[in-house]
């Protein structure tokens, strides 16, 4: 794999049972340019591992003076150089790619789960998390899958290097080679410490930059009540906590560098001295301690890795936990096993009685606002997964919508998403033109232009026009920015709805969709809805009166479960619990307004328009 052929047509299907089995089904996956810097790793090695052969025998024809063995060293000296040059430059290039497609690969798996996702992801991982985890967690977790090679290279020089000592002067070579696993192993002891702290510095940073996107996404509003220096405040502390834990966490890795520094040194230290000795007896010549000199200071380089390592795999591992955090979730808890095109029919959830019937616009009223977003995804195919009770026993699983007697769980996610579409109450728009905007997959029986007329956006599209005049006035070539910043919370609110429409799905699911807009456009909005929708199922999660009397059937639900079914008009006069949620109505102005309608009487038409401007 090269990074020109990215992306993967296919990431895989990783394995997230673990952070380490995820790492693994990394590196297993990039087996070939995981092969390739091995072997450029080797030869790197070989190169730094015959430079003492080299430098020896050029010494020892010094010694000797021997003109003709002085030129034989010199020529293999140039020969390891070049290959030392061509083996770095190539495990460079390996290593950069295998970090580089390690990172790509696991950003085309958060990628793909988020779209599988959308709006539940964030409801089950805090959004900070997951920025965490697609921008700086993939780089670490690139990190340990380049290293892996490289120090797996590095290990089997230092193994070849000691068993070529220990059989080249036994005398020195065997003192180097029970040097080096000690070496090697002396900072195991210190890594668990080390790791702790970095995981305590990684857990701070991630707390930091959840809430430093949760204040920047509601920095309008701070402003707004004066509490901008009450979170950047919070920020501070927050982020000199991240500064504390990160000088904790760098005395600990400073600590390990300095063992691999004062060991290494005693080693040498100690070598020198008994060679010198043995040298000054006539045991061994000046060469050959020359020649193990060299190669014990050249193994201190390769010995470096299993440093760097232990690095990687400790700041790699909780990101791959993390990483796998995310992409263990699923849609839900059953798996697709209808094939075919998206179904039709009536779309009903089980766990509440919620019955949208097909071609039909229902409104949903719920009291609690919380409750409506659940069940609105709920109906998208996002079920919830229950939760395990305390005594261990498998979650309880809820049951899954059905579109016409066909559970949403069990059919692929491209199909459910065709059948079921979904509109948050915040919805986003992402940059990019308006006709980009609503350049979307879609039946192709709605217009661009008749979505954006059902969704009263014609004052939208005048800002357009006048905000962007080298265009023509063509509003339909104005870039809108980032999350549409750029336009009030009413028109990001109706260009989103018109997105909506344009899509024309089997059902159409709307949470809030005029909560940001005026009475008199919201009557409009509301009349263009059922106008365009006619014949499709729509179902609208609102408490507006306005709202609810376009739609053929309003249901009520109460706590988790349908209460009532009927006009909006008739749920008024009949039913106490929807008339105190539709017209903001207290405890007490309901005893003061004396009892309730009793079912089937029907008060004067001005008392209902009463209530409607109440409301």
């Amino acid at each position: 794999m090269q990074i020109r052929d990215l992306p993967y047509s296919d990431p895989g299907d990783p394995d997230v049972r673990s952070g380490p089995r995820f790492l693994y089904w990394l590196g297993r996956n990039q087996l070939g340019g995981q092969v390739k810097a091995l072997c450029w790793g080797l030869l790197h090695q070989l190169g730094i591992a015959g430079m003492p052969v080299g430098v020896g025998l050029a010494v020892q024809a010094v010694i000797d003076r021997s003109g003709s063995r002085l030129a034989l060293a010199g020529g293999l000296i140039a020969i390891l150089g070049i290959v030392l040059a061509l083996g770095d430059t190539m495990l460079h290039r390996t290593a950069v790619t295998n970090w580089i497609t390690a990172a790509a690969r696991v950003q085309q798996l958060l990628a793909r789960k988020t779209a599988e996702l959308g709006s539940a992801l964030t409801r089950r991982v805090a959004a900070g998390e997951v920025v965490a985890v697609s921008t700086g967690d993939v780089e670490k977790i690139g990190w340990f899958v380049e290293a892996l090679s490289r120090f797996a290279a590095a290990a089997i020089a230092l193994v070849g290097v000691c068993v070529w000592l220990a059989f080249y002067l036994p005398s020195l070579g065997l003192m180097v080679a029970l040097a080096m696993p000690v070496l090697a192993l002396a900072v195991l002891p210190l890594l668990p410490r080390a790791t702790r702290r970095a995981d305590e510095q990684r857990e701070k940073a991630g707390k930091a930059t959840e809430l430093a996107s949760d204040t920047v996404a509601g920095l309008r509003v701070l402003r707004g009540i004066g509490g901008e220096e009450l979170f950047l405040g919070r920020y501070r502390r927050a982020s000199q906590e991240v500064r504390g834990a990160a000088v904790r966490s760098a005395r600990m890795w400073a600590l390990i560098s300095a063992v691999q520094v004062l060991l290494p040194g005693v080693l040498l230290i100690s070598l020198v001295w008994y060679g010198a000795t043995l040298a000054r007896d006539g045991r061994i010549e000046v060469g050959q301690l020359v020649t193990v000199y060299s190669a014990v200071t050249l193994m201190l380089f390769p010995l470096r890795h299993f440093e760097e390592i232990a690095m990687a795999y400790s700041f790699s591992r909780p990101s791959a936990q993390r990483a796998v955090r995310v992409l263990s979730l699923r849609r839900s808890a059953r798996e697709a096993t209808v094939e075919g095109s998206a179904p039709s029919g009536d779309l009903y959830d089980p766990a509440t009685g919620l019955m949208a019937p097909r071609g039909q616009f229902t409104a949903v009223v719920c009291g609690d606002p919380d409750q409506a977003g659940r069940l609105a995804e709920r109906l998208g195919g996002h079920a919830e997964t229950g939760e395990g009770s305390e005594d261990g026993e498998a979650p309880a699983t809820p049951p899954s919508v059905l579109l016409g007697g066909v559970a949403l769980d069990e059919l692929p996610l491209d199909a459910a998403r065709a059948a079921v579409l979904v509109q948050d109450k915040d919805p986003v728009l992402l940059s990019g033109t308006l006709r980009e905007l609503l350049d979307i997959p879609s039946s192709g029986l709605v217009t661009a232009e008749a979505a954006l007329e059902a969704a009263q956006c014609g004052d939208v599209l005048s800002a357009l026009a006048q905000a962007s005049p080298d265009n023509g006035g063509d509003p339909m070539r104005t870039r809108i920015t980032e999350r549409g910043r750029s336009l009030s919370g009413g028109q990001r609110q109706r260009l989103a709805l018109a997105r909506s429409l344009v899509t024309d799905p089997e059902a159409l699911v709307l949470d809030e969709p005029t909560s940001a807009v005026d009475s008199h456009t919201e009557a409009r909005v509301a009349a263009g809805i059922a106008k365009l929708r006619r014949g499709r199922t729509t179902v609208a999660f609102a408490s507006s009166p306005l709202l609810l009397d376009a739609a053929d059937r309003v249901v009520l639900v109460h706590e988790g479960t349908v209460v009532a079914v009927g006009a909006h008009r008739d749920l008024l006069r009949t039913e106490p619990r929807y008339r105190a949620v539709v017209t903001r109505e207290t405890d007490e102005e309901a005893a003061a307004a004396g009892a309730p309608y009793a079912v089937g009487e029907v008060p004067a038409m001005n008392s209902i328009q009463e209530i409607e401007e109440r409301a």
